[in-house]
């Protein structure tokens, strides 16, 4: 926790976008990248992530994926 007794921001960006293929992590369209949004910590994100990859599960070549944005920003946490 925090010295406001708030818990730490853990921040989690969630993205997706249909692959070229199903064997690479290449978009077909940068431009049409879903940026679903950022989420405090990995419990929301994941259950935004889980949303949008069940409304998407008929087109194999959409994914969706959990960015840790914390580690991004803050790579000296052990978090």
């Amino acid at each position: 926790m925090t010295e406001t007794g708030k818990p730490k921001q853990l921040l989690h960006l969630v993205f997706g976008g249909e692959l070229e293929n199903l064997q690479d992590v290449q978009f077909r369209d940068l431009s049409a990248l879903d940026i679903v949004g950022i989420y405090p910590d990995y419990a929301s994100a994941l259950t935004a992530w889980k949303s949008k990859a069940q409304m998407t599960v008929d087109n194999a070549h959409m994914r969706y994926f959990i960015v840790h944005m914390h580690r991004l920003l803050n790579p000296d946490d052990k978090i």
